[in-house]
């Protein structure tokens, strides 16, 4: 089976201007996303952390079921 494409993602943990966090996810070949409105620093850091456990245990793979199907270009 092949990675997941979250496999190599990067996280940036972003503080936005109401005091609220975010997270810039960055997978390689496409744009960024963020996902926002964690009340608490730690708050993000434990949904990326949950992120990294997912994708390597395979827990996301039933989440976006075609992800394995798409054929490069």
């Amino acid at each position: 089976m092949p990675d997941h494409p979250h496999t190599d993602a990067t996280y940036r943990l972003m503080k936005q201007a109401d005091g609220t966090f975010a997270i810039e996810v960055t997978i390689p070949d496409t744009q960024p996303t963020k996902v926002s409105g964690f009340d608490t620093q730690a708050k993000a850091e434990a949904w990326i952390g949950r992120h990294k456990a997912n994708v390597a245990t395979g827990a996301l793979q039933g989440a976006r079921p075609n992800w394995r199907d798409r054929k490069p270009g």
